[in-house]
């Protein structure tokens, strides 16, 4: 924005994305889908190019034992233990809905909730393994406490230390 002297108003009027969006990008406080930044980049000469590598996430050690908590969890969910898991996640669930206020929580919940009444095998599976930002604050209110076999959980928590 800076070398094509645009502003911020500007790229609005140009590109169709609301002023306050290119704001919180820029703040780091918003995320842009790659067509949103390739639209806002097009329309100051630009073209945005994706270049796709792994990369070490940063997450903190409570980030990770969760994750590898949830994660072996993932390999044991299918249709069947989905359904006989249903119980102590929908108690789950209630429980945690009458301790937790505030968002993101209560938006995760919701989608918890959703993932397992339509019986989202492929959502769950994300959800329980994705070191993506979103998936780690839902895990942050994970209904998924008391599934796993306690020597499995032992087992985790003794490899990630």
């Amino acid at each position: 924005m800076l070398e094509t002297s645009t502003t911020q108003s500007g790229l609005s009027r140009l590109s169709g994305v609301r002023q306050p969006s290119i704001s919180g990008f820029l703040s780091g406080k918003v995320d842009l889908s790659d067509d949103q930044l390739d639209r806002l980049l097009s329309c100051m000469g630009f073209r945005l190019e994706v270049v796709r590598r792994p990369v070490v996430p940063q997450v903190t050690r409570s980030e990770r034992r969760s994750w590898q908590l949830h994660r072996r969890l993932s390999t044991l969910l299918n249709h069947l233990s989905l359904e006989e898991w249903r119980p102590t996640i929908e108690r789950n669930l209630d429980r945690l809905g009458d301790n937790v206020t505030g968002q993101p929580h209560e938006r995760n919940l919701d989608h918890w909730r959703q993932l397992v009444e339509r019986s989202d095998l492929p959502g769950l599976h994300r959800v329980l393994t994705g070191l993506d930002r979103d998936s780690i604050e839902m895990r942050e209110v994970s209904p998924m406490s008391g599934l796993l076999p306690d020597e499995q959980r032992r087992e985790v928590l003794q490899l990630v230390g």
